[in-house]
């Protein structure tokens, strides 16, 4: 048996050249191998490195914002027009419902209007764009972007120096958040707080009026829904991302000294409407021969709601904004307190489902079709109700339009936006 020395040196001098060539293959092949690795590696990285750059270089081409043209439409659309205590506005949201009629609002009156919008498509995208089209005809310039884009908020406040924040951009819904729940966290909480570090860092910093929901009263069973209530149990995860933004809202003033007023609306309805809503579902359905879902709570109570008509919304924001006060900060730096305010936008006059839908047939002609299905466990609530008393002390808010009126307006909208004949009805 040979040794240990025999095996790593042979005495036969012809196996030792062999098992030296069979080394230096060995090694050779490694080195290879090695070298083929680190090629490979490197072109892995080139390869990276190259798509990033040309991600960058499509997202500097295809970028809907920017451009001389771009800061000249913002310009011309922040700029004041009446002479006396005027705001120059920047709306979020502003080609959803609220937000476009808040917009026309604010610049029939003289005000400064820019609005953003990411035309997301939670519901038919071609509504908020007639609605965007709308805003263009009244010389709203409105941009196409994301309140997530901070370079995006940071170069309109450089160009506009807005003195306003109308912010009105959210993921709205309850149940859809059982689908996309993601949805609610990158709109409702993480673009609020891109929103307000941009604003705490403006010099001057603007006031800002936000859209809390009704939805933070949750479950409870205290009426009508009062803003010193509990708001600690939300029903749904659209509720608690509402309920966490009037938390951060308060951090940020408390920190930062800006002016914050959260508003807690109140079923809002009318023209321009949500597609998602039921009063507009319903209207939809009863049209095209559909069978139309009413729930119910338990026991078979009738789900009840204090459905606001969007022009008496409209009035609460814009007198939110005019009494909202000014923010104390300066380039991040707090320098007093500032005004924090929650208000709530309601009717103060609850209406059952069933009612709502009684309505709807009087003023469709047509009867509806319905399934009547117990309320499932999707965070929706049995009924809403507006202590609005804080509001009508603090800037006059006092909503005249009850659900008949304010339906019978929705319909003759509807009929004419989606072409019914209303002769024919």
């Amino acid at each position: 048996m040979p040794s240990l020395e025999e095996e790593l040196f042979p005495s036969t001098p012809g196996k030792f050249k062999d098992r030296n060539r069979h080394f230096h293959r060995c090694f050779a092949s490694t080195s290879t191998m090695f070298l083929w690795a680190l090629f490979l590696i490197a072109l892995t990285a080139s390869y990276i490195c190259f798509q990033s750059f040309m991600d960058s270089g499509n997202r500097y081409f295809t970028a809907t914002w920017g451009g001389h043209h771009w800061e000249k439409n913002v310009i011309n659309s922040a700029q004041i027009r009446r002479s006396h205590g005027g705001m120059s506005v920047l709306v979020t949201g502003a080609a959803g419902f609220v937000g476009s009629h808040v917009s026309l609002a604010l610049k029939k009156r003289g005000d400064g209007v820019v609005g953003i919008d990411n035309f997301n498509n939670y519901y038919d995208p071609s509504l908020k764009k007639a609605r965007k089209n709308l805003l263009n005809q009244n010389s709203i310039f409105i941009v196409d972007g994301d309140i997530n884009d901070s370079k995006l908020l940071v170069k309109l406040f450089d160009i506009a120096r807005f003195t306003h924040v109308m912010h009105l951009a959210a993921q709205a819904g309850v149940r859809y958040a059982m689908e996309n729940p993601g949805s609610y966290i990158h709109s409702n909480i993480a673009g609020l707080v891109t929103l307000l570090e941009v604003c705490k860092n403006s010099n001057p910093q603007p006031a800002i009026v936000w859209a809390s929901s009704s939805s933070v009263y949750g479950l409870n069973e205290k009426v009508p829904f009062s803003e010193s209530d509990r708001t600690d149990q939300p029903a749904s995860l659209y509720a608690a991302t509402k309920k966490a933004g009037e938390e951060i809202t308060h951090t940020y003033n408390h920190i930062y000294g800006l002016s914050i007023t959260g508003l807690r609306f109140f079923t809002v309805y009318g023209p321009w409407g949500r597609p998602d809503m039921a009063y507009f579902s319903f209207t939809r359905n009863i049209l095209q021969g559909k069978p139309i879902t009413v729930y119910r709570g338990k026991n078979r109570v009738d789900l009840a709601r204090d459905f606001t008509y969007i022009d008496d919304v409209v009035k609460g924001c814009i007198g939110s904004l005019d009494t909202s006060g000014k923010s104390t900060g300066s380039g991040g730096k707090k320098r007093g307190p500032a005004p924090y305010r929650i208000f709530n936008l309601g009717n103060t006059s609850p209406v059952t489902v069933p009612m709502m839908v009684a309505m709807l047939e009087k003023h469709l002609k047509v009867k509806a079709k319905k399934n009547f299905v117990v309320m499932p466990g999707n965070g929706d609530v049995p009924f809403t109700h507006a202590n609005i008393s804080s509001a009508r002390k603090e800037f006059g808010y006092k909503p005249t339009t009850d659900l008949q009126t304010g339906l019978k307006k929705f319909v003759k909208w509807y009929l004419s936006y989606y072409g019914y004949d209303q002769g024919k009805l």
